[in-house]
């Protein structure tokens, strides 16, 4: 049998950014504490976090990708939540996001994790921002343990 590689759940000497939609700000701050509270827990250093917020979900990868040119981040942790409404806007939303985004994980250099709720309620945001869970610090662990797991693969 070969090798098993996996990545460590520590935070110690990575440098990561956040980006945050502000729409649907409320369930997005939300994520975005128990994503803070994770990492730290994690061993993260303040002073090598940076969050940056952005105006919706549809600027999530734009953002990310210029911090990706930063060459700055170990990974970056985009969050945000898209709310089915009456028109088909929430379709087109999440496909652009998930698209962009994944477009960003396979061909970027610096490891990310899709950290956006898609939902079809504000119950259902609620629940997932913290009422039965944090899906924010969920998001933020699978990323320190895949630039871990990256790394190991160096």
């Amino acid at each position: 049998m070969g090798r098993t590689i996996e990545g460590e759940l520590s935070a110690r000497g990575l440098k990561i950014a956040v980006v945050v939609s502000r729409f649907n700000r409320g369930i997005t701050e939300k994520l975005l504490e128990g994503a803070l509270d994770r990492l730290r827990r994690l061993g993260l250093n303040e002073d090598h976090l940076d969050v940056v917020w952005v105006p919706g979900a549809f600027e999530l990868p734009q953002a990310v990708r210029a911090l990706m040119r930063t060459g700055k981040y170990d990974g970056i942790l985009p969050l945000g939540c898209v709310i089915r409404g009456e028109t088909p806007h929430f379709e087109y939303v999440c496909q652009a996001v998930t698209q962009g985004l994944t477009r960003l994980a396979l061909e970027g250099d610096v490891p990310l994790v899709y950290g956006i709720l898609t939902v079809d309620t504000p119950e259902q945001a609620w629940q997932r921002a913290g009422l039965k869970g944090n899906k924010g610090a969920e998001a933020a662990e699978a990323l320190v343990e895949l630039v871990r797991v990256l790394q190991a693969l160096d």
